[in-house]
């Protein structure tokens, strides 16, 4: 063999180990982000060979496998979006089990905010059943250890909780939705989160005072304080899209014994159904929509749950509203057909994309992330929405060099 023969084969044996170094090193980062927890040998080797052959999403897809993808990372995701606070350090929940079997079975995930679709723990796992008024069966899965990724099932939210079909809505009708946003106050806590948590937009950052005020209610004073001039400037940007839209609401409610439970921990999601008439309103409209009316007894009352969406116009529509399928003066009745309105936003599809990326890659987006951003938006959309394939081109994305 010549020197120079050898040199040769010496250093495509040393590129090769490089090559092998490189790639257990992103298949390892891949894991530890996508999954949470460390690879072990076999499946590190596996991915390995997946991204030395050009397939780093086969091995991010081999990451999200691995039990402690749907119990820490997706739980960690979508644990802050079940309660006020939104910290992590909550128990899981209807709302939290069900976004995480959802993307476990695939499902499109615009039908969170619309689905008559709830995930609870299989019955061969001996759980406390599912209750209106408690979380027992959701803390038993946690405390219990369940595989989440093999213990959940899917049922209809209808049949599980007695809500009828129509008054379904996702994650937005679950118990802990109620618990978190319907509770007291005037339902915009559950607008304001919803947009927040899904479109990852707050009120203050789509202010639009040029909207007409025809649908702000009685309990929004005009002149506070007496002087007008602060319902212009400070409420009317909120409220004027916001009451027509939280319309949508009026039938809902949380409900629970204030003096004996003060924490709410057995209250329930209570819903007007047809023939339900409330005794402070006369219609099937809850009195929470109806409290404060001397503010302005000159303001809107509202009569039933049709919802009008007034941002599709004005500044607002850089939210990138549907108009292609929903019509351009969108509007309907009820929690469901708003929360079809808001997943089919180019919003919504973006901040799910965002959110993904600061769980994998440990970092807000910035500008030179744009390109890699909006391709992930776009196969976001072209895989029917399937947040598995957001977290797998993510990975790959900050999978390191």
């Amino acid at each position: 063999m010549t020197s120079y023969l050898k040199y040769f084969l010496m250093a495509s044996f040393a590129i090769s180990l490089s090559a092998l170094a490189d790639s257990r090193d992103q298949a390892k980062r891949i894991h530890d982000r996508v999954a949470g927890v460390p690879a072990d040998e076999e499946t590190l080797v596996s991915m390995a060979a997946d991204i030395n052959a050009g397939d780093a999403i086969s091995a991010a897809y081999k990451a999200m496998q691995h039990p402690a993808f749907y119990s820490v990372t997706l739980k960690n995701l979508v644990t802050p979006w079940t309660n006020e606070a939104q910290t992590v350090f909550a128990p899981l929940n209807d709302y939290s089990a069900t976004v995480i079997g959802m993307v476990r079975d695939d499902i499109d995930f615009r039908q969170i905010l619309s689905a008559d679709l709830i995930y609870v723990g299989d019955n061969s796992l001996a759980l406390p059943a599912y209750s209106n008024t408690n979380n027992d069966h959701y803390e038993a899965m946690e405390k219990n250890g369940v595989n989440l990724a093999n213990g959940l099932v899917q049922k209809a939210q209808s049949s599980v909780t007695g809500l009828t079909a129509n008054a379904t809505a996702g994650v937005i009708s679950t118990r802990a939705a109620a618990k978190a946003f319907f509770i007291d106050g005037t339902n915009r806590a559950m607008f304001r989160f919803t947009i927040l948590n899904h479109l990852c937009t707050d009120l203050e950052q789509i202010k639009d005072a040029t909207r007409a005020a025809d649908r702000v209610r009685q309990d929004v004073s005009r002149s506070p304080g007496g002087d007008s001039r602060l319902f212009i400037n400070a409420c009317l940007g909120c409220h004027a899209g916001m009451d027509p839209l939280t319309q949508a609401y009026a039938y809902y409610n949380f409900e629970y014994d204030s003096e004996a439970d003060p924490d709410a921990e057995n209250g329930r999601l209570s819903y007007n159904d047809v023939g339900v008439i409330d005794p402070d309103t006369g219609t099937r409209v809850k009195k929470k929509y109806h409290i404060n009316a001397n503010n302005f007894k000159y303001g809107y009352v509202t009569p039933d749950d049709r919802w009008d969406n007034y941002w599709r116009n004005g500044p607002n529509a850089v939210l990138g509203w549907d108009t292609q399928s929903q019509g351009l003066a969108a509007s309907g009745s009820g929690a469901k057909s708003m929360g079809v309105e808001l997943a089919n936003s180019e919003a919504f599809a973006s901040c799910q994309v965002k959110k993904v990326f600061k769980a994998v890659c440990l970092r807000e987006p910035v500008n030179t992330d744009l390109p890699q951003f909006e391709a992930t938006v776009s196969s976001f959309k072209a895989s029917n929405y399937n947040l598995k394939q957001v977290f797998a081109e993510t990975a790959d994305y900050c999978k390191g060099d």
